[in-house]
């Protein structure tokens, strides 16, 4: 059910350094790298780690950065959990869409305390 789990932090070299070494025992290694995002885990399909630094550029912080992402299986699975929360009310925080081409399919919520939630499709 989880798809990955986001740490915000102020160093991404370093972070990417800390959890691809601290993680590669158990099978993890950097799988997807952006300038301000890093993907760690063991395959696409299986649940990840991402390090990345504050897409509102304020400094990272426990909880700024902070995400868990739900991966339904599909591009309309994604569709229909964004809906779903909306319609709970959730407030959006990225309508659904396709964030890196060809690779991912993404849309944002937060939900009533402002808790970011992302629901994903790796394409």
């Amino acid at each position: 059910m989880i798809s990955y789990v986001t740490l915000g932090v102020s160093d991404l070299a370093a972070a990417k350094k800390f959890y691809s070494e601290l993680l590669a025992d158990q099978g993890a290694k950097v799988l997807i790298d952006m300038d301000r995002i890093c993907f760690i885990g063991k395959n696409m399909a299986a649940p990840m780690l991402a390090v990345c630094t504050p897409f509102n550029g304020e400094p990272a912080s426990a909880g700024n950065g902070t995400m868990v992402a739900f991966a339904p299986g599909s591009q309309e699975g994604v569709d229909a959990l964004y809906n779903k929360a909306m319609a709970l009310g959730a407030t959006c925080d990225g309508a659904p869409g396709e964030r890196i081409a060809n690779v991912f399919y993404g849309a944002y919520v937060k939900d009533a305390d402002g808790n970011k939630i992302c629901f994903n499709h790796f394409i």
